[in-house]
């Protein structure tokens, strides 16, 4: 297993045809004199702390921001070099570890351009993108991919799963010039496709013509009744009838119990509703299809991947339970580096913390059992004792009884 000092080899190598416009790795307190709070009036905004949390592969290589307060809004944003991915691909990548088994809060990470006021970022702060993970209940468990255009921010047309379990995922969107994107979690593509076909960035290129309608006399009925088919004379039978088996009991009386009448029960002879049989229609022409053509206000776009400026990252979200970790943030132009970046220095982190994790799993397990064991032991000593006292104890003599 290679060390992450591996992937600065890396870099170095790769920086001649490679742009890495932010890499962030927390890896000591110094984040906090480049990564600005949020203070938006009338929002409780938590804080973020450096850890590693409860169970890490390497202690200085794993160490992240973590949520820290319970039910709390939280904006912190960091500014950098502006640049725009005009012809060029644009990765985003960053790892979450939500090691307290999240029921409800954010895990996702927002791309700005150089407009964004720091100290003022909210929730309806405009921003580039959204991508990352976002849960909520058993019902949201997915993936943001938020593009914004002409002033909407538009979700993308697909439902895309997030990991919902405690250990260090990594998240990568890639953004390529030609308009196609990738989704990948953990280095394996979860989602690919057209950004025109996948999100409502365009009016559709065809719509039906307002000219059309269906012809009055368009049959789209595949069968009809026969007409030559008529019901039997006998099949019309009551669906119960009176039980023939049943007698009138001996002790009934008419005059107290009114008229007696057998129970009913299913008729044997009943057929149901009578229906004619189906034939082929032959006047069936099929489903009609309304015509298309060309949308007037459609226009097409060849750069809906570009962004003109892109200049901050940020994490503007909420939380109602505390203890996500957010690491590994980078920005580049070269899908090669985020992927090795990822087998370098994120799955070593995962390999390990899984390993940390059962471990203390196993102890705790082995804690319980000592306890369960202990108070079992306890139990029956409390037991005898009691068994004791009841064996000793002076029986009553009665005040008749002679000595």
């Amino acid at each position: 297993m290679r060390s992450p000092c591996a992937f600065v080899v890396l870099l170095v190598l790769a920086i001649a045809t490679a742009e890495i416009y932010l890499e962030e790795k927390f890896t000591d307190d110094s984040w906090e004199q480049n990564w600005v709070y949020s203070e938006h009036p009338e929002k409780e905004f938590g804080k973020f702390v450096l850890s590693y949390g409860k169970f890490w592969n390497d202690p200085e290589n794993d160490k992240g921001i973590q949520t820290s307060q319970d039910a709390r809004f939280y904006a912190l944003s960091k500014k950098f070099t502006p640049f725009s991915n005009k012809d060029k691909t644009l990765v985003i990548q960053f790892t979450v570890k939500h090691e307290q088994n999240i029921d409800c809060g954010g895990g996702y990470m927002k791309i700005f351009d150089c407009s964004l006021d720091q100290k003022n970022m909210h929730g309806e702060s405009p921003y580039q993108i959204m991508f990352g993970p976002d849960i909520c209940g058993p019902g949201i468990k997915k993936v943001h991919v938020i593009f914004s255009h002409k002033g909407k921010n538009l979700l993308i047309n697909k439902d895309i799963r997030c990991k919902d379990d405690i250990h260090t995922h990594l998240y990568t969107l890639i953004v390529k010039p030609d308009n196609t994107y990738k989704v990948l979690i953990d280095n394996e593509e979860v989602e690919t496709g057209d950004m025109e076909a996948d999100w409502n960035f365009l009016p559709p290129k065809k719509i039906k013509d307002p000219s059309q309608t269906k012809p009055a006399d368009w049959d789209e009925k595949v069968t009809i009744d026969d007409p030559e088919d008529k019901k039997p004379e006998d099949w019309d039978k009551p669906e119960h009838i009176p039980d023939p088996e049943a007698v009138k009991p001996e002790d009934w009386d008419d005059e107290m119990d009114g008229e007696w009448e057998a129970p009913m029960i299913d008729n044997p002879d009943y057929k149901g509703e009578w229906k004619p049989k189906q034939i082929d229609n032959p006047n069936y022409k099929g489903p009609w299809i309304h015509p298309e053509i060309d949308n007037p206000e459609y226009t097409p776009e060849p750069e809906l991947y570009k962004r003109d400026e892109i200049c901050a990252v940020g994490f503007d979200l909420w939380q109602v339970k505390s203890g996500t970790i957010f690491d590994n943030v980078l920005i580049t132009d070269d899908p090669e580096i985020a992927r090795k970046f990822g087998e370098e220095v994120w799955r070593p982190t995962l390999e390990g913390e899984k390993k940390m994790k059962e471990a203390q799993d196993e102890e705790e397990r082995k804690q319980r059992d000592k306890e369960v064991k202990e108070s079992e032991s306890n139990k029956d000593e409390d037991d005898e004792d009691q068994d004791d006292e009841e064996d000793n104890a002076i029986p009553d003599v009665e005040e008749h009884d002679e000595l």
